[in-house]
């Protein structure tokens, strides 16, 4: 799958069957930051300490992103939001 066909995807009600990350992320684009959240709070990997990372600096709240930026090996992006996420979901793609 592409970054457009993943982005393509958030037009339909559920997600495409990939991986509880990406599941996160598109629920985060669909505007669900709390179940995009539950998604990664119940991982413990590098891959969701990244996107948990992500969900808490979306939120605002840098401190705890910055927990998980490290807990995840990444640095605190000076992007926007919009590009760390297609950032993170290009990169996931690639993993499947």
């Amino acid at each position: 799958m592409t970054l457009d066909e993943f982005k393509d995807s958030l037009s339909e009600k559920a997600p495409p069957k990939l991986n509880s990350h990406l599941e996160a992320l598109w629920y985060d684009a669909k505007g669900d930051w709390s179940k995009a959240h539950r998604f990664v709070q119940i991982e413990s990997d590098e891959t969701a300490s990244w996107v948990h990372a992500y969900l808490h600096r979306k939120e605002g709240d840098n401190a705890n992103a910055g927990y998980w930026y490290d807990r995840a090996g990444k640095m605190m992006p000076d992007v926007s939001l919009e590009e760390e996420w297609e950032m993170i979901v290009s990169e996931l793609l690639k993993k499947i």
